[in-house]
């Protein structure tokens, strides 16, 4: 059965896609346990960060399952499967915890798309990313021609996309993509987790929503929230609400 689990291990929320028959195809019952598990896991001040990876050692994600998605109509597909596809992916890219795509196998497709939501990857040696939408009449509907071009390079993407070829993890690292190559991801990335144990969870909050403003992830929401967090830690704030409780004028001092 196709699913997604989440296990809490040493601070860190293991959220693992669960298909391995079809090499860990996302199916639209996986999309919504994905995105209730982010939901949790943001709220959940134990968790230090998120680490997203597959089952079984030949996929990380392969992709959306074709068997979801082939019957569908121009309008359903486009308004519900990839506007849905969008919503959950946007949701891990923007997490306010730190996030590791820990690429145990092959990322293709949705899956590829999916680990370019993580803050940093991790690949095993034997994983290739590929974009084989074009093969069966479609194109990468996740933010494979978005969000993916602003983590490689223009000419790989249509390397991927137009061309059909696969990149290999020693390739992806030389390229920035990934962060390193290893033999168990998933361990190396709770690893990553543990050096956190001497990090200011508020100080990584607030960096990472300064760097997604720098390079337009979510641009608009994260300057409110900084100016919101800014706002709301004065004393002006503490008044107005008092003042407001007490039905009276509120006395701001500008501190």
């Amino acid at each position: 059965m196709s699913t997604v689990s989440c296990t809490y291990e040493a601070g860190a929320a293991v959220l693992t896609l669960r298909n391995a028959a079809k090499l860990n195809a996302l199916t639209t019952d996986m999309l919504r346990r994905l995105e209730a598990h982010l939901a949790e896991v943001d709220r959940n001040a134990d968790v230090r960060a998120v680490i997203v990876t597959g089952d079984g050692p030949k996929a990380f994600c392969c992709g959306a399952d074709i068997a979801e998605w082939g019957s569908l109509g121009p309008a359903e597909f486009a308004r519900h499967w990839v506007r849905d596809g969008h919503r959950v992916f946007d949701r891990l890219a923007r997490l306010s915890k730190p996030t590791i795509g820990a690429i145990n196998g092959h990322a293709f497709g949705g899956g590829l798309e999916l680990a370019a939501c993580c803050d940093i990857r991790v690949m095993t040696p034997r994983a290739t990313l590929a974009l084989p939408e074009a093969r069966v009449g479609i194109v990468p509907g996740w933010s494979g021609t978005q969000r993916l071009a602003r983590l490689l390079p223009e000419a790989v993407v249509k390397e991927m996309a137009l061309f059909g070829r696969r990149v290999t993890a020693d390739r992806a690292l030389a390229l920035g993509f990934a962060a390193d190559v290893a033999d168990d991801p998933v361990a190396w990335a709770q690893d990553m987790v543990a050096s956190l144990a001497d990090v200011s969870p508020r100080a990584n909050e607030i960096a990472k929503a300064m760097i997604h403003a720098a390079v337009n992830e979510d641009r608009a929401a994260a300057i409110e929230m900084l100016g919101s967090a800014a706002a709301a830690a004065s004393g002006d704030r503490d008044e107005g609400v008092q003042a407001f409780l007490d039905k009276r004028p509120p006395e701001f001092n500008g501190n």
